[in-house]
């Protein structure tokens, strides 16, 4: 019932963004026309543009907060990003649109429209949030078994808000030893018989099956009484982490970290946006910059223009790596890493790698499909030997296609690894990266990385 009132809550949300889109177009540009601020332009195709910029936006970052557990920093957080997607979608339209637009209109359009999004979502919430605490809606729980688990599971139920009541746990008394701030009801066998006196509408069982036979029993007597009975196992009993699990079929699959772009769909946005990035970045800047950094660094230097060296890629397959050739020819190449004040540096090369210019030719990489725009930073064959040797979780790093730029890059993890500590902390980063992937987290690591490059960083040489 609650999943049916927050569908057709969502619905509704949607097309109230929409309507609001389009609606504060016509009375924006009304308004404007009366004033003669508007200019002669196709007002179809900019409305057009419009819509499909936040349905790419509500689509990239997803409506999925609408769940039991309703949270306000969630709601927020989607739609700062769907927002700041939409904005960014916009101005790419503007940029390489023909027409001119009039500062006032895009301005006052965007702000109103920003304004409903806000109005709508606050609206949203306080309205989700008054159905899931109504006594019609509210379901009360009882946890069966009193233990760190249950403990756990009490206190995960009430930090949500949602619209679950706990009303206490059932265990035997000689395994309880201390005071509970939610009573001990009573023992097992008293459960069913409570929750059909009280209205409890769910019972989570902390106690395993396999120490517990008799549970098996209270589950069939719940269901027949229209009880919903859940099973919460411990798995931290064999994995101290956090696990996912994913169904084949009907068969239960355990994984040890969540994986978004083990997703085909996910994979299909990363790839589409490294395709249309990559190749504005080739069009508009590459053509242009390549010619003219190659004349620097052959007037500097003997030698090709172009670095090429093979670097570990996705599933641990070698690809060619492009960068501008930042050093003097030398034998050491393909073995010793850079080091702060390497002498095999050009005068010019100091400077490619100092504002990152020396790897603006792996923007062919990502066209290409060999890297992608953001992942972590691929390292020299023989590093990669090296560092795998060393830490246990490094081949983690190449389920993905490796980036241009990375998390690890952005949090001061660049430059040479001086020691073990550094290279784990860079790990760390690039599989945090791997579980929490999105492509808000992309279009942040690329802000960061465009920042950083202009303020300036300490361990770029």
């Amino acid at each position: 019932m609650l999943n049916r009132y927050l569908k057709i809550c969502s619905i509704q949300l949607i097309v109230l963004d929409f309507i609001s889109l389009n609606v504060l177009f016509y009375l924006t540009s009304s308004w404007l026309q009366r004033y003669d601020r508007m200019q002669d332009i196709n007002v179809d195709i900019f409305l057009a543009a419009s819509n499909l910029s936040w349905m790419v936006a509500l689509y990239t970052t997803g409506i999925y907060f609408l769940s039991q557990q309703l949270s306000f920093d969630r709601i927020a957080r989607k739609t700062v990003q769907s927002v700041l997607l939409y904005l960014l979608l916009l101005l790419l339209f503007l940029f390489f649109s023909k027409q001119l637009y009039s500062r006032l209109f895009i301005l006052m359009y965007c702000t109103g429209f920003i304004l409903m999004v806000i109005l709508g979502r606050w609206i949203f919430y306080r309205v989700t949030s008054h159905i899931m605490h109504r006594r019609g809606v509210e379901k009360k729980v009882v946890i069966l078994g009193y233990n760190e688990l249950s403990k756990e599971l009490a206190s995960k139920l009430l930090e949500d808000n949602s619209n679950l009541k706990f009303e206490g746990y059932f265990e035997e008394q000689n395994n309880v030893h201390e005071l509970s701030y939610y009573p001990v009801i009573g023992n097992l066998a008293a459960c069913v018989p409570y929750a059909q006196a009280n209205n409890i509408r769910e019972i989570y069982s902390t106690l395993s099956p396999e120490k517990f036979p008799y549970l098996y029993t209270l589950a069939r007597e719940a269901e027949l009484n229209l009880i919903h009975f859940r099973f919460v196992p411990d798995f931290k009993l064999f994995v101290n982490r956090q696990i996912f699990i994913d169904y084949f079929n009907n068969i239960p699959i355990i994984s040890l970290r969540a994986e978004p772009l083990d997703d085909i769909a996910n994979r299909i946005r990363k790839r589409v946006f490294d395709i249309v990035f990559s190749s504005l970045v080739i069009i508009f800047i590459l053509t242009w910059l390549i010619p003219l950094l190659a004349l620097l660094i052959r007037l500097e230097s003997a030698g090709p223009i172009f670095f090429i060296q093979y670097r570990t890629g996705r599933n641990n397959q070698n690809f060619p790596c492009l960068k501008l050739r930042s050093m003097y020819v030398n034998k050491d190449a393909d073995s010793r890493q850079a080091t702060r004040n390497d002498s095999r540096f050009t005068r010019i090369g100091r400077i490619l790698r100092k504002t990152n210019l020396d790897e603006m030719p792996q923007f062919l990489n990502v066209w290409m499909g060999h890297m992608s725009i953001v992942g972590p930073r691929p390292h020299m064959l023989r590093h990669t030997e090296e560092y795998s040797r060393a830490i246990q979780q490094y081949m983690i790093r190449h389920f993905l296609k490796p980036g241009i730029t990375g998390w690890a890059q952005v949090s001061g993890l660049r430059g040479e690894i001086t020691d073990e500590a550094h290279l784990r902390k860079r790990i760390e980063h690039d599989i945090w990266y791997m579980e929490n992937w999105s492509i808000y987290l992309d279009l942040r690591i690329i802000f960061l990385t465009i920042r950083n490059t202009i303020k300036g960083e300490e361990n770029a040489f």
